[in-house]
């Protein structure tokens, strides 16, 4: 098993973010605010520097030894690294657009619509889901169902601790989150790329599992924009594309949600993604991956992406072939 339970003493000093004070969270969000359009900016003139965007956002959470991972096997991507590879098609479909696009999105204020089978429905703004006083640090892999794989060290809350403030009902089988439809900011939902809104669900115990996490920063600092800000989920143990960003609703419901890449593809892509080296993709192998900045499938894929023995319980009984498509 590759997830570890750790000190801080076990991790080199470099990679982990220091403890720091509390700001209140419309402090964070402005600061970011300005942080995003400065990334932006400084994407413009060659690149992401992120040693000035650390300056400007001086924002941190304890580590969790709870939940990080072995720094010889499992080195953490840079936070450029993070910040300018990844999927985000509302910003469109390369890997860079997000860095490029997604500062044009606003992300203060922010609300969630939380509704469907729950009692305490209503809209909510961030710091009344998120207790910001109960932030901490979690280090996770993530795996892309493309075959890369980054290591990134979120700040955030459990799902768990959201969830429980809504109290969903008994008959909520499963929880479903909506990222913004805001095509004027996000020039990607003007194409038919996709089904938008963007939807992704879990269900009701994949949500309340302890390793399920509601990031709200990444590296000590507010989670940028191309990474999913305000507000955004990271299931370490499924495919990226089941980590919804910038959510705006949250519903409580008792059948299975339609995933939007369930939608768009239902021939390669299926509701529970969960990461297994021996389900291939129907276009490409899933046994090894490209764990960046590598270009090279130079590591082995693991069996729930290495959270096996944390979550396989979930899934006792189930066809196989289904819970990997």
């Amino acid at each position: 098993m590759i997830l570890k339970i750790k000190t801080s003493a076990d991790v080199p000093s470099s990679e982990i973010t220091p403890e720091s004070v509390y700001h209140s969270r419309r402090d964070f969000m402005k600061v970011g605010a300005a942080g995003a359009a400065g990334l932006a900016a400084a994407a413009a003139f060659g690149g992401v520097n992120a040693p000035l965007f650390a300056q400007a956002n001086p924002y941190a959470a304890p580590l969790n030894p709870k939940f990080t991972v072995d720094p010889a096997v499992d080195k953490l991507n840079t936070y450029e690294q993070i910040t300018s590879f990844n999927n985000f098609y509302e910003f469109g479909t390369d890997k860079s657009d997000p860095m490029r696009y997604a500062s044009r999105m606003k992300v203060v204020p922010w609300t969630v619509d939380v509704d469907g089978l729950c009692n305490k429905p209503g809209k909510y703004d961030v710091e009344k889901l998120v207790d910001f006083k109960q932030l901490e640090e979690r280090v996770y892999r993530h795996r892309c169902v493309e075959g890369w794989s980054m290591v990134m060290p979120w700040v955030g809350v459990p799902i768990k601790s959201v969830l429980d403030k809504l109290q969903p009902q008994a008959k909520a089988k499963y929880v479903e989150f909506h990222t913004l439809l805001r095509p004027g900011e996000m020039f990607g939902q003007k194409t038919g790329v996709l089904q938008w809104p963007y939807v992704e669900g879990l269900r009701m115990d994949e949500a309340m599992h302890p390793l399920a996490f509601m990031v709200v920063g990444l590296y000590g600092k507010v989670l940028p924009n191309q990474n999913g800000a305000p507000l955004r989920i990271h299931i370490p143990w499924k495919y990226g594309f089941k980590s919804g960003k910038s959510i705006v609703r949250i519903r409580f419901t008792e059948t299975m949600p339609r995933n939007t890449w369930a939608v768009q593809t239902p021939s390669e892509y299926g509701f529970w993604a969960n990461v297994n080296p021996e389900v291939d993709h129907p276009r490409w192998s899933q046994a090894r991956e490209t764990r960046l900045p590598s270009l090279l499938r130079n590591r082995p894929t693991l069996l729930f992406n290495g959270y096996a023995d944390q979550v396989q319980s979930l899934y006792a009984g189930m066809d196989k072939k289904v819970l990997f498509y």
